[in-house]
């Protein structure tokens, strides 16, 4: 029995802010409402989120209809982009998406590079695999961390994918065992 991997970056959240305790807007929780109605017609077993507020606020709605409180994985944090909490601005943060991803061992002063981001992020993937084998498990995350994910799996999954996404979105991928088999959106 396969296993499928709901990857849900997190809905609209406020400009400013500590990069862990900002929430949702308005539209973001609406948008949290109607990722809930998605995946309940999913059947899914768990929920998983990384330890950021936003995160756990889009599927926490997810976890409640199956009985279940979010668990946290800290490895599943956005990519660590500097050494500061506060979040960077987005005029800072497409130059430096451009050259993390052409440069995947750039990092800045106090942050992580991409490399560094995906072995985090692909070692909690490969736990969950492992521990929820031939289960439908949503992870609550970010966008930058949600394509190095993807992004190890199929090179399609990169710096235009992400420009590309939306707040929220959501992909199931489908894994045999540990072994990639397929991905799908499911927001529209």
């Amino acid at each position: 029995m396969n296993t499928f991997i709901y990857m849900v970056r997190h809905g609209d959240s406020p400009k400013e802010g500590n990069e862990r305790t900002r929430g949702l807007t308005q539209k973001g929780l609406l948008d949290a409402e109607r990722i809930s109605a998605i995946l309940k017609e999913e059947e899914i077993d768990a929920v998983i989120s990384s330890p950021y507020l936003r995160s756990m606020l889009t599927v926490e709605k997810a976890g409640h209809q199956i009985g279940q409180e979010v668990a946290v994985v800290e490895d599943l944090k956005e990519r660590i982009f500097s050494a500061g909490d506060d979040r960077i601005s987005d005029q800072e943060l497409v130059p430096l998406l451009e050259k993390s991803f052409s440069e995947p061992d750039f990092a800045l002063k106090g942050g992580e590079s991409n490399d560094e981001c995906q072995e985090r992020a692909i070692n909690a993937l490969k736990e969950l695999l492992n521990a929820y084998r031939g289960k439908k498990v949503v992870v609550g995350t970010h966008g930058a961390i949600m394509t190095l994910m993807m992004g190890y799996y199929d090179s399609r999954f990169g710096l235009e994918f992400l420009h590309r996404t939306s707040k929220p979105d959501m992909y199931r991928m489908e894994f045999k065992g540990q072994e990639f088999v397929g991905v799908q959106r499911l927001w529209e």
